[in-house]
């Protein structure tokens, strides 16, 4: 081998074992001395950031879900059932409450008294036609708990009726229409419906303008069918009592129930909802002319004729109105620099029982946002905008508790709340379901495009929600279904709705719990997973993005399309002309605030003048849609003010926008030619009126 270039050194003689001259030694503590102070003085940067760049807040925030804290929220909120008005209720918001307070967020708690409904007593029995008799069981067999309330239709008024049985299909003026050609009269009737899409109290009030003295409604399904699906009849939202102002604690006006906008709020005749199972029962013993096909085809229970009879019910029910507390619990993260814009996001926490899908999956989801942002403010992160985590209580008596905060901070919202994001039942099944308010598409598309999906690995929940829908599909927020409806339709902030699935089994029921959920909804916790980071990163864009990400030239293109279809409806009876000229106002400023974001974001990120612009362009978008409410409302429901998104008072229509539009058509059909086209076109010059409004708000100068 070859040898060393250096000479060898006897293994005797190191510097640890030789004995050092005084001279090294005075030389050696002279050069550590030195070493010692630069060392102190020049320290070496951590080695972490020398190896890489720390990582996006966005991408932090996705790294931190946790399916098993999820798991654990959702199983905690579930252990009892927790209804409105109830020790159980007030239990949830202390535990919701509680977690907010232990990661260390500023707390509040908003309360109200508000007029609630519980059921006391209810009977069923059929008389067939063979002489045998049958009582049902009405709650949910094998559900017995004394904790879950029994099923009931809330607001629903107290009465006993003895009559024969008529299946009316969905309970739509359209099932009426059919069976009035066949021949069938269900006037003095007991009205079997089956549940459909229309609201609860639509069934109930077309089954009495046609005559019945009771509706039963039954939810179909292959499984759990024994389940009964619970809800309110209640007309519109909102303590009943209040309508259009809070109703506080102390100090708040109160309509009396003798009071006949009080009155208009709930049918006259009583409901009452069954098992499939139940109705199969009755069903399947009437006579009379056969199920239409049209009907048929539709159905999973066995039906062969509608009846009436011979089949003869005796129904009873009892119930009771009494005022409540009700309570919204509230979390802020207070922003840096603008505090006084406010990004919102809200789920309900009351379940009418133990709500594991309905609507604790998306309490769950919330809590953990809210534990997720706690780290990151941990880390240093600090939102530009203030972040308001909201959990709202008796939401499903008629979004009350959303309401009622929304009437009371009307001012504020109006002036200060850049977007409201909600999630209801976030987990149902598989697929991710989205509505949103047109400007905030992008966002919500581009925010997919970022998070996994939970049922396909390798891919994102964009490429798979595209490819089940051919393309992106978000819909649009007019219906009044969950606590978005008095943010957008009343208050005018822009809004999201998310949730994973659709339509399942075990909806209202007492089944829908925290076993439902892992044996079937979602047994690892990925699809919570999902919805919390589309939600979390959504407000996260909403809070920090210097310019707010929203985009008109889609909301304008979005009309466009609704007047090509409100042009199909009418038929050349009146005149679209007066939105022409509005919508192209609005389309040529959303243009020019694209524009306007280039130049700002050209500008750089510092001074005060690019600060000051961006905050007016801001200011600017967020108004643009409450330019679009009406302050006298809807004709048919004076409180819902959004001319474009909002319900319409003609159940049936298969328009979904332009609700005012779409009153007067239905409404107006009955009357003289001329003054039915007068009342549309009326309704036509206010849609154009609210149109200019959106875009002379977007353009921002008052000349």
């Amino acid at each position: 081998m070859a040898q060393p270039v250096y000479s060898p050194i006897s293994r005797h003689a190191t510097i640890f074992n030789s004995i050092p001259s005084p001279v090294f030694t005075f030389i050696f503590i002279i050069l550590l001395c030195m070493l010692g102070f630069y060392t102190l003085h020049h320290p070496l940067p951590p080695k972490t950031k020398l190896q890489r760049p720390s990582p996006s807040i966005h991408d932090t925030f996705l790294s931190l879900s946790s399916n098993s804290t999820l798991s654990h929220y959702l199983r905690s909120l579930t252990l009892h059932p927790h209804l409105a008005g109830t020790a159980q209720g007030r239990r949830t918001a202390q535990y919701v409450l509680t977690q907010f307070k232990d990661l260390g967020l500023e707390t509040h708690l908003a309360d109200y008294q508000v007029l609630l409904s519980y059921p006391t007593q209810a009977s069923l029995s059929a008389h067939f036609s063979g002489g045998g008799t049958k009582e049902f069981e009405l709650g949910e067999m094998g559900r017995a708990h004394t904790e879950v309330v029994r099923p009931y239709h809330a607001y629903s008024p107290s009465g006993t009726a003895e009559a024969k049985a008529v299946f009316v299909n969905y309970g739509r003026e359209e099932d009426y229409s059919v069976l009035g050609v066949m021949g069938v009269k269900v006037k003095g009737c007991i009205v079997i419906a089956r549940r459909g899409e229309g609201s609860r109290n639509a069934v109930v009030t077309t089954a009495e303008e046609n005559g019945a003295v009771a509706v039963l409604m039954y939810t179909e399904g292959d499984m759990f069918v024994e389940g009964v699906e619970r809800g309110t009849v209640m007309r519109g939202v909102g303590d009943p009592l209040s309508p259009g102002w809070a109703s506080v604690l102390e100090g708040s006006e109160r309509l009396g129930m003798a009071d006949i906008e009080v009155i208009s709020r709930f049918p006259e005749i009583p409901s009452m909802p069954i098992s499939a199972k139940t109705a199969e029962s009755i069903l399947e013993s009437l006579e009379g002319p056969k199920v239409p096909q049209e009907w048929r085809d539709a159905l999973k229970t066995k039906i062969g004729r509608v009846g009436p009879g011979p089949t003869v019910l005796n129904f009873t029910y009892q119930g009771e109105e009494k005022m409540a507390v009700i309570q919204d619990v509230f979390a802020i993260i207070r922003g840096m620099e603008e505090p006084d814009r406010y990004v919102l996001l809200g789920n309900h926490r009351d379940a009418w029982t133990y709500g594991a899908v309905d609507p604790n999956s998306g309490t769950a989801a919330l809590l953990d946002i809210a534990r997720r942002y706690a780290l990151l403010m941990g880390m240093g992160w600090k939102p530009r905008r203030t972040i308001v985590f909201c959990s709202w209580d008796a939401e499903e008596f008629g979004m009350i508790g959303s309401t009622e905060w929304v009437e009371q901070n009307l001012i504020h919202l109006g002036s200060k709340a850049v977007a409201y994001l909600n999630v209801d039942c976030a987990v149902q099944g598989p697929g991710l379901f989205a509505g949103a308010t047109p400007q905030l598409d992008d966002v919500l598309v581009e925010v997919t495009k970022k998070v996994k999906d939970p049922d396909v690995e390798g891919t994102t929940v964009y490429e798979q929600w595209t490819d089940a829908n051919k393309g992106i599909k978000i819909q649009r927020l007019s219906g009044v279904d969950s606590d978005f409806a008095p943010f957008l339709q009343h208050a005018g902030v822009p809004s999201v709705d998310i949730y994973y699935g659709k339509d399942f089994p075990v909806y209202h029921t007492a089944f829908d719990s925290y076993d439902w959920m892992v044996t079937y909804g979602d047994p690892f916790f990925h699809r919570h997973v999902a919805v919390s980071g589309i939600w979390g990163l959504l407000a996260l864009h909403l809070a920090d993005d210097p310019v707010l990400p929203f985009n008109y030239v889609s909301y304008a293109a979005q009309l466009q399309e609704y007047i090509g279809t409100l042009s199909a409806a009418l038929e050349g009876l009146v005149s679209l002309d007066p939105i022409t000229a509005p919508l192209k106002q609005l389309s040529a400023a959303a243009r020019e605030v694209e524009e306007e974001v280039m130049k700002l974001r050209a500008l750089g990120t510092s001074g005060e003048l690019l600060l000051l612009k961006r905050r007016m362009l801001n200011d600017r978008l967020v108004h643009a849609e409450k330019g679009l409410l009406d302050a006298d409302g809807l004709r048919s429901m004076r409180w819902f003010k959004h001319l474009v998104y909002g319900p319409c008072g003609n159940y049936e229509s298969n328009l979904s926008v332009f609700p005012g539009i779409s009153d007067a058509i239905y409404h107006y059909r009955k009357t003289q030619k001329e003054e039915r086209k007068t009342m549309i076109q009326h309704e036509i010059w206010k849609v154009a009126r609210a149109i200019q409004r959106a875009a002379d708000a977007l353009r921002g100068q008052l000349f």
